[in-house]
C-alpha cells in the first residue's frame, strides 16, 4: 500500500461571492470540463456561505465543503474523467467522512481513488471546523470506505478501465457537504431542518441541472431513493417517467441500490445482489 504524508493547515475562507447560484451563460467555446469546473466552484461557493447556518441546527455540529479543501483531488477527478462523452449520471446523496471528505472524489475511497481513478495526492488544507475525531487526513487515510469500494470495484468489473467506464458514466454527488454530528456520526440532507438546509438543496439541484445540460445527460441514476427523489425534483419528474432537462428533452431518471453497509440489501448474500441490481440498472 502507498502512502502519503501531508502537511494539514488551518483553513481560512476565502471571499463570499454570491448569495445563490447562478448557472454560466450557454454557448462559446468553453469545453465540458472547464464548464464542470465552473460549475462545481459555483456550488461550492454557495455551500461555504451556509455552512455557519447549518452548524446553528441541533443535528448537525460539523458542517464542511470537500469541494473547497479538497478541491485539488475534485479538480483532477472532472479534469480526467469529465469529457468522455458519458450521457448517465450515476447520483450520490452527500459525502461521508471516509470517501469524499478525504479525497474529493464522490464515493472516493483512498485506494481507489488513486489506483483505479489515478488521483495524484495533493497537499490539503484542513477546515478550523472539522471535527476532531474526524481529520481530514487525505490520499493516506488507511481505512477505506465501504461504499465507495464496492462501487468502484463493481465499475472496474462491468468496464474494465476508468477511461471505459467513463465514456459510459459520470459520478457526482447532489450535495457536496459533509455533515456530521457531536460524536462524528454522518448526518444525511434529509435530517435537517428544512429551513436550513433548502436553500443547499435548491443551489443543489441547480447544480445538477446544469450538469446535465453541460455533458448532455440521458439517465440520471440515482444511488438509492433519495437520491432519486431529488432527481426528480430538480427534473420537474412526476414519481414516474422521465425528468425535462432545460433544452426540453427528457432525461430518464432510475435508481439503483445504495452500496452502504447499513443497508441490508447491500449486504445480502456477500453483496452479489447488490451488484446484480446496479449491473442490471447500468447495462442490463
Amino acid at each position: 500500500m502507498i502512502f502519503y504524508s501531508f502537511r494539514i493547515i488551518h483553513f481560512f475562507t476565502s471571499p463570499r461571492l454570491e448569495n445563490h447560484y447562478q448557472a454560466a451563460p450557454r454557448g462559446g467555446n468553453v469545453s465540458t470540463v472547464e464548464r464542470l469546473k465552473q460549475a462545481a466552484r459555483r456550488l461550492s461557493s454557495v455551500c461555504d456561505k451556509a455552512i455557519t447556518n447549518l452548524e446553528k441546527a441541533e443535528a448537525v455540529a460539523h458542517a464542511t465543503n470537500p469541494l473547497d479543501y479538497a478541491w485539488p483531488h475534485h479538480e483532477q477527478f472532472i479534469e480526467q474523467w469529465g469529457g468522455l462523452g458519458a450521457n448517465t449520471l450515476l447520483l450520490g446523496m452527500n459525502p461521508g467522512p471516509w470517501g469524499m471528505a478525504q479525497t474529493g472524489v464522490p464515493f472516493g475511497a483512498t485506494h481507489v481513488a488513486r489506483e483505479f481513478l489515478r488521483i495524484e495526492a495533493k497537499e490539503l488544507t484542513t477546515p478550523t471546523n472539522a471535527h476532531p475525531k474526524r481529520p481530514i487526513v487525505g490520499m493516506g487515510l488507511e481505512r477505506q470506505e465501504v461504499s465507495g469500494t464496492r462501487l468502484w470495484n463493481l465499475m472496474e468489473e462491468l468496464y474494465g478501465s476508468p477511461d471505459a467506464a467513463f465514456a459510459h458514466l459520470f459520478v457526482v454527488n447532489h450535495c457536496p457537504l459533509l455533515l456530521l454530528g457531536e460524536r462524528g456520526q454522518n448526518i444525511t440532507p434529509d435530517k435537517v431542518p428544512k429551513a436550513l438546509i433548502e436553500p443547499v438543496l435548491k443551489a443543489c439541484d441547480d447544480h445538477l441541472r446544469e450538469v446535465v445540460d453541460i455533458m448532455g445527460i440521458t439517465r440520471i441514476v440515482g444511488v438509492g431513493k433519495y437520491a432519486e427523489k431529488r432527481a426528480r425534483l430538480a427534473l420537474n419528474a412526476g414519481k414516474k417517467g422521465p425528468g425535462k432537462a432545460s433544452d426540453g428533452r427528457d432525461v430518464e431518471i432510475t435508481t439503483c441500490w445504495h452500496p452502504s453497509p447499513a443497508s441490508p440489501l447491500a449486504n445480502r448474500n456477500d453483496g452479489a445482489d447488490w451488484r446484480e441490481n446496479v449491473r442490471n440498472v447500468l447495462i442490463g
